[in-house]
């Protein structure tokens, strides 16, 4: 595991500001290229290739497509490991890479062997990239599994896999705050999780609409969220939240109310981004393996190309509650 001081040398910064990004302090000044770097690192340090990647032999490059801005990449780590983990995967096989956008055209991608995209996409963003006519992937998101290849995670398996484990600990009231998920209509619908979440609770007879929250997937509504339902007559003892952005607002509003975590309120979150393990306490959470996800999407890709497949694939990487300290048992 690599630890601040690992992380500070190769970001260039004090060990102090490397805890304050990673606990999302926002009375901390510094530009948000210095907190990029800070994450990056974070990244990079524990970031394994986990196959010897095949030399492959250049032919033009492949076009990354990122539907995010450093903004949103900041607030929700998650787009960022992966993409840490794509261009380092790239950069392994010596293989060039370019980053499009949709001013692109088909002229100007005419040397691109393949594209990757990652991120939320829109209708007219899945158009305009079937009118590149170029291999293409999608990291997170299927929008066309007859057009598309895709690696995606096991959603499904990897709440229960969360839900199971509060259960365990003898938790009957569990919560849950998460976020509104786009499809590429532009539709709002809910996170996959949620859903999960309350056909498991439901089935367990201990579902209580009242300890599900929604809003959105930074720390600031997992600050808010959090507040208001701590001072509900009937608290939860337990609670998983969509990504650990969300969890590190909770931290703050529960040491803010005097809420012990996790004596008083048990808390799992979903990612395990590089700042999980350094949260007080370290955090419990669903370990989505991003560096597998690159890997895969690079593979995948460059398999397409090689082969001139036409049938669509989709590769599915699984998960692992990793258990640290912020849940353990109800209280009697």
């Amino acid at each position: 595991m690599a630890t601040l001081k690992d992380i500070a040398d190769l970001a260039q910064v004090s060990m102090a500001t490397v805890s304050r990004v990673l606990n999302y302090d926002e009375t901390l000044n510094v530009t948000p290229e210095t907190r990029r770097r800070v994450f990056e690192s974070a990244e990079e340090l524990n970031y394994v290739i986990t196959s010897k990647p095949k030399k492959v032999k250049k032919k033009g490059s492949i076009g990354l497509y990122y539907s995010f801005s450093l903004e949103e990449e900041l607030v929700d780590t998650y787009y960022l490991s992966i993409r840490v983990a794509l261009e380092k995967h790239l950069k392994s096989m010596e293989m060039g890479y370019v980053k499009i956008s949709k001013d692109d055209t088909k002229k100007s991608l005419s040397k691109l062997d393949g594209i990757i995209c990652l991120g939320t996409f829109k209708k007219a963003d899945i158009e305009l990239i079937k009118s590149f006519d170029k291999p293409t992937v999608f990291v997170d998101v299927n929008p066309d599994e007859n057009h598309f290849d895709a690696v995606v995670i096991d959603f499904n398996s990897a709440t229960k896999s969360a839900l199971n484990y509060l259960v365990d600990l003898g938790h009957k009231n569990i919560g849950f705050i998460g976020g509104i998920d786009t499809d590429m209509f532009g539709n709002r619908f809910k996170d996959l999780r949620q859903d999960v979440f309350e056909a498991y609770l439901m089935e367990k007879g201990i579902f209580k609409e009242e300890f599900v929250k929604i809003g959105g997937y930074n720390p600031k509504d997992g600050y808010q969220i959090l507040k208001e339902m701590l001072n509900q007559n009937e608290k939860p003892t337990a609670l998983f939240v969509a990504n650990d952005s969300i969890a590190i607002g909770c931290y703050k509003a529960a040491h803010e109310l005097g809420v012990n975590i996790p004596e008083d309120l048990s808390i799992v979150g979903f990612n395990d981004v590089s700042s999980a393990q350094y949260m007080f306490p370290p955090l419990t959470t669903v370990k989505l393996y991003t560096e597998i996800m690159g890997e895969s999407a690079v593979d995948l890709l460059l398999e397409r190309i090689a082969t001139k497949r036409e049938i669509c694939k989709k590769i599915t990487i699984h998960t692992k509650l990793i258990k640290r300290e912020s849940a353990t048992k109800a209280k009697e």
